[in-house]
């Protein structure tokens, strides 16, 4: 099998920490919804089953939507529920292998990516310049074990409530 990329994220936090509210996105921030769409399109997804629920529309088009939960009568339509995240994780290698993707994504919630963080070869992180509520917080990324490949700030504007960089990360 070739070598399939596991990527946390991407992935938007406030300065504090924050990344959800109330089962929502704490802000309104379209420019990073695009470029979650050109991350994620094409290759297989993890998610929660909180982050499923959250999803204004589902499944998520042109990705193969892979659905953990611990309730094993959990039946996303579809997606493909899984109880195990290496489970979820071997499912996306063999779907991406398939469909000639070098790639799968973690992307949420906060338990999931503390999960993928420990064997991610690639981070897509979201900063958010602003300090928000939230009931949701991602802990702090030791980033002594990554290098940054890329960086692209966003101002705030009509259709991004804060400013924000867009950020990818490769492990050393």
């Amino acid at each position: 099998m070739s070598r399939i990329t596991l990527s946390a994220g991407p992935i938007a936090r406030a300065r504090n920490g924050v990344i959800g509210k109330d089962g929502r996105l704490p802000w309104r921030l379209k420019s990073d919804l695009a470029i979650f769409r050109a991350v994620t399109m094409g290759k297989p997804v993890i998610m929660g089953r909180k982050t499923w629920e959250s999803l204004p529309k589902k499944p998520l088009v042109v990705r193969t939507n892979i659905v953990l939960s611990r309730d094993g009568s959990f039946e996303p339509q579809g997606a493909v529920a899984c109880e195990d995240f290496s489970e979820a994780v071997q499912i996306a290698r063999e779907q991406a292998e398939e469909d000639g993707r070098d790639e799968i994504c973690v992307i949420g919630g906060a338990s999931l990516f503390e999960l993928a963080l420990s064997r991610a070869r690639r981070l897509y992180l979201t900063e958010v310049e602003a300090e928000v509520e939230g009931d949701v917080r991602l802990s702090a990324i030791d980033e002594s074990r990554w290098r940054e490949v890329r960086r692209e700030a966003h101002p705030a504007s009509e259709q991004d409530q804060y400013p924000f960089v867009f950020r990818v990360l490769e492990r050393l």
